[in-house]
């Protein structure tokens, strides 16, 4: 088994298909799907390593020597 790559470099394989698809060059029907196929694994890989930072980083934030969660994501966009 190998090792988890890291979020920069599940990012960088990103890019490098996003770069293909959008590429002038005319590309099969079949290969942008197996490239867009790729592209959302390599997303969902991406969110679960951001979900497992965001719990470290709920865990991390302290108040009074008691684990206190809070909300270090703002939405201005949902109000109004």
């Amino acid at each position: 088994m190998s090792k988890q790559e890291t979020f920069e470099e599940l990012l960088n394989k990103l890019d490098m298909i996003t770069s293909q698809l959008e590429k002038e060059e005319t590309i099969s029907l079949e290969e942008a799907m197996k490239l867009f196929e790729e592209g959302i694994n390599i997303s969902k890989k991406c969110n679960q390593q951001i979900d497992e930072a965001e719990k470290k980083i709920a865990i991390l934030i302290r108040e009074n020597d008691e684990i206190k969660e809070e909300n270090f994501i703002q939405n201005d966009e949902d109000e109004g």
